[in-house]
């Protein structure tokens, strides 16, 4: 079992930059595959990014490649993502994951834990 915790959400202004952490519980945070996601009101969850346990491995969404970066620091047990050039359709409510196995990447289902989000609002 595994805690999350995430903060740094707010508002700012587009083109602006935010860091969000994701705080873990326990012991066993460096054999977890962890993500972001995120959630716009009156629409579906979607993905943002994916750090696999090691953090050799990362993948991003299209919509934050290049803008977004995610990060991890095991000894911390904490993971990050830090936003730059925000754009007002990256308001919403960001949640952290975690996965048992390791490597979860973009798909959902394969989390098993997960935060109560943060939100963010970028204003234009």
């Amino acid at each position: 079992q595994v805690q999350l915790d995430e903060s740094g959400g707010g508002l700012v202004q587009a083109g602006g930059s935010l860091r969000l952490s994701c705080a873990a519980s326990g012991r066993t945070f460096s054999t977890y595959g962890m993500g972001w996601f995120r959630q716009a009101a009156g629409k579906e969850r979607e993905f943002v990014a994916a750090i696999s346990r090691t953090g050799d491995s990362i993948v991003y969404a299209d919509s934050v490649k290049g803008r977004f970066t995610i990060s991890r620091d095991n000894p911390k047990n904490t993971m990050y993502l830090q936003m730059n050039s925000v754009k007002p359709e990256d308001t919403a409510v960001y949640y952290c994951a975690a996965a048992k196995s390791g490597w979860a990447g973009d798909s959902v289902g394969r989390y098993n834990y997960w935060g109560q989000g943060t939100q963010v609002t970028v204003s234009s």
